[in-house]
């Protein structure tokens, strides 16, 4: 039995030989962060400088874009040095560093949409009250209960994992996972386990509950309303409808994944299924929310009129 305070390093068994085409794969995955970092950075820094965009709706929108840049930093600067490495070995720390960022970056992701999904619902069904309800103490609170919850939660399951006692150092993925080290013990850790089920499936379907109910009665209020009320839960909430369903799917595809063996899979696209919601929903919903809300698409557009002059 091999205590985990003495595996140095584990061993991604995901990567396969690109031969010259790393460079390649180099470039993309360097792109792509670039406009990821580019355009999540260009909405936070709009939002923050324009008072009319200094409503509830934008400052938790300031919030999932600033989860993106934290959660893209987790993985792309680490996945960037494993497609030029020969050897895609990584010590034990930066791997618990790596998991630690990519579990709390879920985390925060799903209850900033859900506190919007709230947000939403405070204004559409009840616009008279809607300043009274959402003050700026609640602001901050939802906010920061957003971000506290999972980075305290998170640390658990890091601590659990890291004194575990482990049998293999080998993860067969192209990045750190808190489940993956699980199977990697000596014997059944019934302890993480539980606690990764609640953590996760629990969070989520609680998440995933009030969701819906907030919608049920959003639309609720659609159909019994008028079409100026339509009109403005239309264009409110369809980019953050799209945001939830493409990130439960993105993250659905990762729990199922470490959960269920998935070897009938090819190897490229069980890579591509593992990183979707860590590569594709930072990008998504910058352009998602940049295009459909107006108050966004109008600063942006005077913006870059200015500039042009």
């Amino acid at each position: 039995m091999i205590n985990s305070t003495q595996v140095s390093y584990f061993t991604l068994s995901a990567y396969f030989d690109t031969g010259s085409l790393k460079y390649l794969c180099f470039m993309i995955v360097m792109s792509l962060y670039i406009v990821i970092i580019s355009v999540n950075t260009s909405l936070i820094v709009v939002i923050c400088m324009h008072r009319s965009l200094h409503e509830p709706m934008y400052i938790f929108l300031c919030s999932l874009f600033m989860n993106e840049l934290y959660g893209s930093t987790g993985l792309f600067p680490f996945l960037l040095q494993q497609i030029l490495s020969d050897i895609h070995t990584v010590s034990a720390s930066v791997c618990f560093l790596q998991m630690y960022c990519v579990h709390t970056y879920a985390g925060v992701q799903y209850l900033n949409l859900a506190v919007m999904s709230y947000d939403r619902y405070l204004a559409i069904c009840y616009p008279l009250h809607y300043n009274t309800l959402m003050t700026s103490n609640k602001i901050v609170m939802f906010i920061a209960l957003t971000w506290l919850y999972p980075l305290i939660a998170c640390i658990v399951i890091i601590y659990l994992n890291s004194h575990s006692q482990l049998c293999g150092n080998i993860i067969n993925k192209v990045y750190c996972d808190s489940h993956s080290v699980v199977k990697l013990a000596c014997s059944y850790h019934i302890v993480v386990n539980i606690y990764g089920l609640i953590a996760s499936f629990g969070t989520i379907f609680i998440v995933l509950v009030f969701i819906v109910y907030t919608y049920m009665k959003i639309l609720k209020v659609c159909f019994s309303g008028s079409k100026q009320t339509r009109q403005k839960a239309v264009s409110t909430c369809t980019p953050h409808l799209a945001s939830i369903f493409n990130f439960t799917v993105g993250a659905s595809f990762e729990l199922i994944q470490s959960r269920f063996n998935m070897s009938s899979l090819p190897k490229i696209m069980r890579i591509f299924l593992s990183l979707y919601f860590l590569t594709c929903q930072p990008l998504f919903n910058p352009v998602m929310y940049g295009l459909n809300l107006s108050k966004i698409r109008v600063t942006c557009k005077s913006l870059m009129s200015n500039v042009g002059s």
